[in-house]
């Protein structure tokens, strides 16, 4: 298996979907790093050299911020709405839906599993 950025790509996929497991990296994002390298989209992992795959990890290091780096932003960011107190900060404290979607009937995966209710005997 290749190891780009930190992360162990599987050698039987086609160099653009590879590239998908890389955290941060997308299919239209992978796109653009084969065009921009110069490699066939196409190929698999297992048929590139260890030069194209340096090729790709320079390029993603220098143009993206990928796996850690921008998993610390985005905690950064949820972290700075909490902090100054606003609408979006909060809902993220209170574990509920951010983007305005509802939540009478909806909203499980945010709130959790319902709260079980004690049954009566007879």
């Amino acid at each position: 298996m290749a190891r780009i950025v930190g992360v162990e790509i599987p050698n039987d996929k086609k160099v653009e979907i590879a590239l998908t497991y890389i955290y941060g990296i997308g299919k239209t994002r992978a796109k653009q790093i084969c065009e921009a390298t110069n490699i066939d989209p196409n190929k698999r992992v297992r048929e590139l050299g260890d030069e194209e795959i340096s090729k790709i990890a320079t390029f993603i290091q220098q143009n993206y911020k990928v796996e850690g780096e921008l998993r610390t932003e985005v905690m950064q960011n949820i972290k700075r709405l909490i902090d100054i107190g606003c609408y979006r900060g909060l809902r993220h404290k209170l574990g509920l839906p951010v983007r305005g979607q509802k939540t009478k009937s909806n909203a499980r995966t945010r709130k959790g599993p319902r709260p079980s209710r004690i049954k009566k005997k007879k």
